[in-house]
């Protein structure tokens, strides 16, 4: 076994294949018994319910322990998987989330060799200095500070050896694994939608080249805005697994917190997170699509600096407009206009429900809307992920009526993930005059 391939719980198709198998055949079992003590038909509805959730709970810490142990493409996955609460049942879309958190790094020698095979020699010779511990480590990929010979300080993001050959056959067993061990919520025409964009997704993400060209894009999408920061590519020092950029030091989100941060400060940060994403969808058409803590960072003067450009979803335009369609059929109160524009979005089953009236559509926009009012929304006292899931239990006739879109999946990510960024931030402010003037972005006058 090569060192390259050490990092990973399995190293070869054969062996990632068996471990998800293995996981599969055990979930599997732990559904049957639990149907098997169903039928005895002692158990009360409630008692049911308890049942399944604590039984959702214990496949979601073993579907994460299983792809944590694999990382790699796999682990990503089980990343992006953990935003998508209408794909896996919420208990193990929340247990999925401890993917998020940073992963043990790879061997500096391992890094070496990686940077010598893509740039052609050693790190030594193209740096003048490089820090051998990584600065943050992954599922796919680490990075390291370093300073070129011109003395310039970046940060060189170094992908692991084998995630890319890894890719297509950790996606078949990972999806097979799933439907094996029955978690799966979607039909088979909407789960090929749904790892197709995953499968998109993912091979941007392992294409450094393809990453140095988003963070062009969007650098020069927001150069009219000095506070938002977007780290220049460096090209002599980037290939298809390397990519170093200027480092651009912030603070994380943990420590926007006063003195230093006032309250009117947060609330600049705020309005500047929610223009940009927004500016995104409704004029670029291509949004920044990973809200993990970790690739946003923050400045005293309210600068906003945008890290990792891997993840980037470039949006249809009559999807777009579909978003603006929801958005202002909510604020309006007009429900037939809402449930035809998620119907052309792509999110509404009319074949399981052909028609959804307004008592069902009108609390939803209650709860969300709350926080785009005219007057200012405590986002970090927000309980408002508390009411969504009160109300979601409420409305479990209507499960069928919804599913996943492989044109929306991606950018819910990005709007769900950002509350909660507003959320530790602490962000107090009202946000009707920014949404109502991100709903005309990219309108003709």
């Amino acid at each position: 076994m090569s060192s390259d391939n050490k990092k990973f719980g399995a190293t070869t198709p054969g062996k990632r294949f068996m471990k998800l198998a293995g996981m599969s055949a055990s979930i599997a079992g732990n559904f049957a018994r639990n149907r098997v003590k169903g039928m005895i038909g002692t158990l009360t509805e409630e008692e049911r319910t308890r049942e399944r959730e604590q039984l959702f709970m214990q496949v979601g810490e073993q579907i994460a322990n299983t792809l944590g142990e694999m990382k790699g493409a796999v682990m990503k996955v089980g990343q992006i998987a953990s935003q998508f609460k209408d794909v896996f049942p919420k208990e193990i879309a929340d247990a999925l989330v401890k993917l998020q958190q940073e992963s043990p790094p790879m061997p500096f020698g391992v890094i070496e060799q990686q940077i010598m095979r893509e740039l052609g020699k050693k790190p030594s010779e193209i740096f003048a200095e490089i820090d051998s511990k990584p600065f943050a480590a992954a599922s796919i990929g680490q990075v390291h500070r370093a300073r070129t010979l011109e003395g310039d300080d970046v940060v060189v993001k170094v992908q692991y050896p084998g995630v890319d050959a890894c890719v297509e056959s950790d996606l078949k067993h990972l999806r097979m694994a799933l439907k094996l061990a029955g978690v799966l919520r979607v039909d088979k025409a909407m789960l090929d939608e749904v790892f197709g964009e995953i499968r998109r997704s993912l091979h941007d993400e392992l294409d450094y080249v393809q990453e140095a060209e988003n963070v062009r894009v969007f650098a020069a999408f927001h150069a009219s805005d000095p506070k938002i920061i977007v780290p220049r590519v460096f090209d002599n020092y980037t290939s298809k697994r390397v990519l170093t950029m200027a480092y651009e030091p912030g603070d994380h989100i943990s420590k926007v917190t006063a003195p230093l941060y006032s309250q009117e400060k947060i609330n600049e940060l705020g309005h500047r997170l929610f223009n940009a994403i927004g500016a995104q969808i409704f004029e670029l058409n291509a949004v920044h699509c990973d809200p993990h803590p970790g690739n946003f960072a923050f400045r005293p003067d309210g600068s906003m600096i945008i890290y990792d450009y891997g993840c980037i979803k470039k949006i249809k335009p009559e999807i777009v407009e579909s978003f603006r369609k929801t958005t202002n059929a909510s604020l309006a109160g007009d429900y037939h206009a809402l449930e035809k524009a998620l119907v052309e979005m792509g999110v509404r089953n009319t074949e399981n429900a052909p028609y959804i009236d307004a008592d069902f559509y009108a609390p939803w926009t209650s709860i969300i809307l709350k926080a785009f009012s005219e007057q200012p929304y405590d986002f970090g006292g927000s309980r408002m992920h508390e009411e969504i899931v009160a109300r979601a239990r409420k409305n479990l006739k209507y499960w069928d009526a919804f599913q996943p879109s492989a044109d929306t999946m991606l950018v819910n990510r990005a709007i769900g993930g950002h509350y909660w960024t507003m959320k530790e931030l602490g962000v107090n402010t009202a946000f009707r005059e920014s949404l109502l003037r991100t709903l005309r972005t990219g309108v003709a006058p």
